[in-house]
């Protein structure tokens, strides 16, 4: 395909997207089944031009004056991609599969490109109706956090120390110009270019023997801050694949026991390949049964909770660009339940002295420190760590510079430590 049917096949599978209200992994996954002659090259391509404009979703429309597909693709390659007024027109030439030529309003927007004048949520590409949440959690910086989550990630990959070391996992993916993570002694990072395609990591040796894992630096983060030792009894309450259950059997070096479960059991579907594969020996995966408890025998045995909240997400918009625009209201209060749930399953199988480690992807106060500042009103038994305290218990001592200045936690962001959008709370019980 060429370019211009490349950014074509975007606007389509961006106005499928609109209509339908869908996830853009089957918009794409349905485009592709239909249109068989386009390679996998040509799919990734266009793959990259519909995230690209969803990323920047707002700001691209407010730059064209309209909220088509088309006026997103437009304002996304000139502010994604900057490409000047002639290069968007060779694209859009009205010829062949290419889309229907600029029209003179269109090349004087593009010429313009301005976002003078544009509210905070526009600059920072995130909903209008959570534009009070980002003032609330990030003040003037606002916008800058906006951005930085409207931004392509890297790829993150944790080293699993169970069978090798950061350094051999170095000198073994070198030629995909892999680079130590910053933060998590245990990371590796593999930054991409605007339009650069991630490489198949399935088909390195590394991967497929278990030597790496794909996980956010911020996710690796989380996990080690539980400072889950040798011998401890540890639950991971909401485990779905396993990314922090793997990092967790690491930590301990296979000793002492993980139970693994998650209230929807189709989401634990994936961690017993990646058990296998990890070589992870000491994880015990609990599937839910019915209405009987899978963990009803933990009560009061455990050193400590790992709870990964089911959230909205926010912090990890850089990789689920769609997700920023199909959030509502009603989905943030039904996540806020959630969290109070699994907070207080948590409480109960913690025994006295340990830990519940409280983490959500979420860059919002609401589904942060309230649900914190919550828990504790209801749970006298228990009490917060404050941020030098957590990390130097993880041997993290640096992390405590990502204090929140709204309670008791860490916040992690793409603008202040590189990461996906993370928040850490440690509750510990007397």
């Amino acid at each position: 395909m060429i370019p211009a049917a490349r950014v074509a096949a975007a606007i389509e599978v961006l106005e499928d997207v609109e209509a339908r209200r869908r996830p853009v992994a089957d918009a794409l996954k349905d485009w592709g089944l239909s249109h068989r002659f386009a390679g996998s090259k040509d799919r990734a391509a266009i793959a990259d031009l519909v995230f690209d404009a969803l990323r920047l979703r707002a700001s691209a429309r407010w730059i064209m004056g309209a909220e088509s597909a088309r006026a997103t693709m437009l304002g996304a390659l000139t502010r994604a991609r900057g490409l000047g007024v002639e290069a968007i027109a060779a694209l859009f030439s009205g010829e062949g599969h290419a889309p229907a030529a600029l029209t003179e309003a269109e090349r004087a927007r593009l010429a313009a490109a301005s976002l003078e004048g544009a509210p905070d949520h526009v600059a920072g590409d995130y909903p209008e109706w959570l534009a009070p949440a980002f003032a609330a959690a990030y003040g003037e910086a606002a916008v800058a956090e906006g951005q930085a989550l409207a931004r392509r990630a890297p790829v993150d990959l944790r080293v699993n120390t169970l069978k090798t070391t950061r350094e051999k996992a170095l000198a073994a993916l070198a030629h995909l110009g892999v680079a130590p993570t910053s933060l998590s002694p245990v990371g590796l990072r593999i930054a991409l270019a605007a339009e650069q395609r991630a490489p198949a990591l399935a088909a390195e040796p590394a991967y497929v023997k278990g030597q790496i894992e794909i996980q956010d630096e911020g996710s690796q983060l989380a996990a080690l801050l539980a400072g889950a030792r040798a011998g401890d009894q540890v639950l991971d309450l909401c485990a779905g694949g396993g990314g922090k259950t793997l990092a967790l059997a690491a930590q301990m070096e296979n000793r002492g026991q993980i139970y693994a479960t998650d209230s929807d059991g189709r989401r634990l579907t994936p961690i017993y390949a990646r058990l296998e594969r990890a070589g992870a020996r000491n994880v015990q995966v609990r599937a839910p049964k019915g209405r009987a408890s899978a963990i009803g025998d933990l009560a009061q045995r455990c050193d400590v909770v790992l709870v990964d909240a089911p959230c909205t997400g926010t912090g990890a918009w850089r990789r689920n660009p769609d997700a920023k625009w199909r959030v509502r209201p009603g989905a943030l209060e039904q996540r806020i339940a959630d969290q109070d749930r699994v907070l207080g399953e948590a409480a109960a199988c913690v025994k006295p002295g340990g830990l519940v480690l409280y983490v959500t992807c979420s860059v919002l106060i609401e589904e942060n420190e309230a649900r914190v500042a919550a828990f504790l009103s209801t749970h006298p038994g228990f009490s917060a760590l404050d941020a030098t305290a957590l990390c130097r218990r993880a041997a993290l001592p640096e992390l405590a510079r990502f204090a929140s200045r709204h309670g008791p936690g860490l916040r992690l962001s793409p603008a202040t430590s590189g990461t996906d959008g993370f928040f850490v709370a440690a509750l510990a019980r007397a």
